[in-house]
């Protein structure tokens, strides 16, 4: 038996003190969960949660200065359905992203709707159905591709391969359009 007296009081308390410490830290670390789960994303995951966003960030935004500034028809109707199914895949990959992942909100690529804002008419409608219907849009399909092929994390995966068949409509209908206004040689 261990009499109580026989013990040193400052024994007794660095052993209470580690025994506390170590059942804190774990504690301390599950509340941190971003820098948890950041430092465990795959680096394709990483790239796609930033490249796909922007991507479609980029699209929907393009369609809606489509939408107000073309007088198209057929313009108009590709870039309010781009603009409907984007924000529903913008909305997908917000839920697919593991939680504490910083998901940007709407970083769109400003380089691409500043060549079509000032534009007006028949170059507009060109530049949009070249540049961001036809360019942008197989950039878009190829990250998402990549996200299928190389991504770790099987919801973000989950998300990618979701979209990718209405990725893959836009851009078909984007060829078709091109087609249409006599762009034919753009369109491949």
């Amino acid at each position: 038996m261990i009499r109580l007296t026989s013990i040193p009081f400052a024994s007794i308390a660095t052993a209470a003190c580690t025994a506390s410490l170590l059942m804190v830290a774990p504690l301390a670390r599950a509340q941190t969960p971003a820098a948890a789960e950041t430092g465990r994303l795959h680096a394709a995951d990483q790239t796609f949660i930033a490249s796909g966003t922007q991507a479609v960030a980029t699209q929907r935004d393009a369609a809606r200065i489509a939408s107000a500034r073309s007088s198209d028809r057929d313009v108009k109707a590709f870039a309010e359905r781009v603009s409907s199914d984007d924000a529903k895949i913008t909305a997908a990959l917000r839920a697919a992203s593991p939680r504490g992942v910083d998901v940007p909100k709407d970083d769109p690529d400003m380089s691409v709707l500043a060549s079509i804002n000032t534009l007006r008419g028949a170059e507009f409608d060109n530049a949009y159905i070249e540049q961001v219907a036809l360019a942008d849009e197989q950039k878009t399909l190829s990250v998402f591709q990549a996200e299928i092929a190389s991504g770790r994390d099987a919801q973000l995966k989950d998300a990618a391969t979701k979209a990718l068949p209405t990725i893959q409509q836009h851009y078909a209908m984007a060829r078709d359009l091109a087609k249409r206004k006599h762009l034919a040689g753009r369109a491949q």
